[in-house]
This record gives C-alpha cells, sequence and structure tokens, in this order.
C-alpha cells in the first residue's frame, strides 16, 4: 500500500448558470470538457501524464454513455487514457477525488484528472412505459393498416410526460422528494421559517461579497449563441436579495404546513469542475505547489427520510478513522441542499442527545460557526449541479 499522500495540485470550473439559462444550450459532456481543457491549459501539463480520468454525474446523458470518457476524449486526452463515471448523488464529485486516493493508494497511477458536471437543464422528459410500447409497436408496423390501428390507439394521457427531474429528486425507498426531506429535518430541530429566510440571505449576500476573490475558480465560457459574449461568472447571486422578498415566498414541498421554498433551498444548476490531483511525490518531482492535501475522508448512511444529516455520520466516522476534529477545521463546507438541511447539520454536530442517541459517543461533534462555515456562500446561492458540487467544495476550500 502506497504511504503517499494525495494533493489537490489546483483546480478551475465553468459558471454555474440557472438552469434553462446561459449554459442550457450546453451537454454536460461538453460542460466538462469545458472545464478539464481550461485546467490543463491553465496549468500548462502534458496530457499524456494523466493515468486516469475520474468524473461524477448524476443525470448521465443518453448520448454520451461514460460521459467522463467522452469528456476525456474531446479534452485532448490521450485515447490510451482510461476514463470512469462515478455516481454518488450529491456527493459524486467528492467520489471521483477519493477514488483518485484509492487508485494511487493501490499503486494504480498517480496522476489524475477528476471532477463532476451536470447539465441539469438536459435532463429529460420520460415516456410511460405503456406510451413507449405503442411508439415500439408503430415503428414495428409494416402496413398502413397496421399504422393506423396503432395511431388511433394513442390518448391523451400518453403524451404527459414523467419529469426526469423530479423522478431524480424523489428517494424510492420513503417516497419523499429532497424538499419534503428537508421539511422533515425543520420539524425535528424545529428550525424555523425565519431561521431558513436568514441563512439564505446570507448565502446570497456572502456570494456576492466573494465574487472577486473567487474569480480565480472560474474559465469563461464563450457561447456561439450569445453573440460570443463570455459567460464569467455565477448567475444565481441576486443583488437584489431581501428578507423581505423571501418572506413572500410560499413554502414549495408542503403547501399547507411547510417552511420549506424556492428561496431557502439551493438552485437547479448547470456547471462542471475539474481538479488535478496527485500523489505528493509526484507533485514535487514535476515542480508543483499544491492547494492541498486529502488526510482522510468517510461516507456514511442515514435515514432516506432525514437524508441531508448525511455530513454528521460522515464527520463523526472521518473523526475515527483520521483523528482530527470537527473544531481542528479552519474551514467548513457543507453543501447547502437546503437552509432547513445545513442549520440541522449545525444542530446535530452540537446536540449532545443526538450524540449519545445517534452516533454512540458522549462528546458533542463540536460547533459549526459562522465564521469558518461556508463563508463564501454556498448552493443557496451558488447553485447545486448535483454530479458537480462535491468537487466544487474542496476547491473553494481550498482556494480560500
Amino acid at each position: 500500500m502506497n504511504t503517499d499522500r494525495l494533493v489537490i495540485v489546483d483546480g478551475v470550473r465553468t459558471p454555474f448558470c440557472k438552469a434553462g439559462t446561459e449554459l442550457a444550450s450546453l451537454g454536460a459532456e461538453e460542460l466538462g470538457r469545458s472545464a478539464v481543457s481550461a485546467l490543463l491549459a491553465r496549468i500548462a501539463l502534458d496530457p499524456k501524464l494523466v493515468d486516469q480520468v475520474i468524473f461524477g454525474c448524476v443525470a448521465q446523458p443518453a448520448d454520451a454513455a461514460n460521459v467522463a470518457r467522452v469528456i476525456a476524449l474531446r479534452a485532448g486526452i490521450p485515447e490510451s487514457v482510461p476514463a470512469i463515471t462515478v455516481h454518488r448523488n450529491c456527493a459524486s464529485g467528492c467520489e471521483a477525488l477519493t477514488q483518485a486516493d484509492e487508485l494511487m493508494r493501490a499503486g494504480r497511477g498517480s496522476v489524475f484528472i477528476v471532477g463532476g458536471t451536470e447539465s441539469m437543464s438536459n435532463i429529460p422528459l420520460l415516456f410511460k412505459r405503456a406510451t413507449a410500447d405503442k411508439f415500439a409497436k408503430l415503428g414495428r408496423a409494416k402496413t398502413l393498416g397496421q399504422r393506423l390501428r396503432v395511431m388511433t390507439s394513442f390518448r391523451p394521457s400518453d403524451f404527459s410526460p414523467r419529469v426526469g427531474l423530479m423522478l431524480g429528486l424523489t428517494d424510492p425507498t420513503c417516497g419523499l422528494n429532497m424538499g419534503e426531506t428537508a421539511e422533515v429535518l425543520a420539524r425535528d430541530f424545529s428550525i424555523s421559517r425565519e431561521e431558513q429566510d436568514a441563512f439564505a440571505l446570507q448565502s446570497h449576500q456572502r456570494a456576492l461579497a466573494a465574487r472577486e476573490r473567487v474569480a480565480d475558480e472560474i474559465a469563461p465560457l464563450f457561447l456561439t449563441n450569445n453573440g460570443a459574449h463570455p459567460v464569467a461568472r455565477d448567475n444565481g447571486p441576486r443583488d437584489n436579495q431581501t428578507i423581505e422578498a423571501l418572506t413572500k415566498l410560499k413554502p414549495f414541498f408542503d403547501r399547507k404546513h411547510g417552511t420549506v421554498t424556492a428561496g431557502n433551498a439551493s438552485q437547479i444548476t448547470d456547471g462542471a469542475v475539474a481538479l488535478l490531483v496527485m500523489s505528493e511525490s509526484r507533485a514535487k518531482e514535476l515542480g508543483y505547489k499544491p492547494l492541498g492535501a486529502l488526510v482522510g475522508y468517510a461516507y456514511a448512511g442515514c435515514d432516506p427520510r432525514r437524508m441531508g444529516l448525511g455530513p454528521v455520520f460522515a464527520i463523526a466516522r472521518a473523526e475515527t478513522q483520521c483523528g482530527l476534529k470537527l473544531n481542528d477545521a479552519d474551514l467548513i463546507e457543507i453543501n447547502e441542499a437546503f437552509a432547513a438541511q445545513t442549520i440541522a447539520v449545525k444542530k446535530a454536530a452540537q446536540s449532545e442527545e443526538f450524540a449519545r442517541k445517534f452516533l454512540g459517543r458522549d462528546q458533542v461533534l463540536g460547533e459549526m460557526t459562522d465564521e469558518k462555515l461556508n463563508v463564501n456562500g454556498g448552493a443557496i446561492a451558488l447553485g447545486h449541479p448535483v454530479g458537480a458540487s462535491g468537487a466544487r467544495l474542496p476547491l473553494t476550500a481550498l482556494k480560500e
């Protein structure tokens, strides 16, 4: 087993743009290619040195199977370099990074390009099985009479597609969509609507204040369909966001009793992130000064009805594995799927009852102070391209 550390040499991302806006014409493969091409140009790395490309993607495009391979080839990575797409829902970008670490430690490479990509604008609408069967029969029909018989079997309901995005955001084991799981946490931890809206406003304010600082993360995109004007920054942060505007929004997932709104939830977003990672010895050999090193990580499962508490269980497991405590952290990045979810994580980390009952420990994890947590804003303002967010979090933290 290789005892070398995996280091993050550098990284770059596309702007994060709300679904249906500037980046909607680009598929996940093109967003990923843009990020990888920009990374290679920035660090002047010979693509032949790359041992493997690993990319996270949740809604993998049907016309770009193994999207990581398509990204690699289109970005100029040699054909001999393998590529793999990984999927761990919102942690897919994290999975790409940690798989590189495991491959490096197993002696199966020392230089990797990892990241994540998602075009939520292009998640398809799906026909029902019965409708698909009718189209299949129509395709097999050989005579005009057969075609007419099949065509007359279609009903208006056949053309009411299932929304792929909503299916993907619904847990099939508990039957709740992600917003409904946030409502569960809001009730469990007595998180008020006012707390959630204040957290959302802070996310926007921090993202706007950090715009110049995080510009180094972003490689502008030039699109032919907008007069070649560059898309150079995230379009999610709202300059005019106010607590009054957030207060006016109605609950979206539980319209009668809920507190989770479109304003205190993460935005549906398009974007991609690419990171260059390698063994520490290889980085030294090539003359790179890394941004940081991956010293430990852990994944953990939890109740699907309370999926947003995942970070608490993962932090507890990581503490056991690497010896570092939550209070050792100078900065903390947690994906803001929902304000209620992030606040619940903060409260659970400080709860003695939660520690005893769910973590099997006597001591709390610790406090996630405002001075440490998501200091440049989070997904509520920046957006959440689900396959890419897990790669953005370490990039943002290390750049800060």
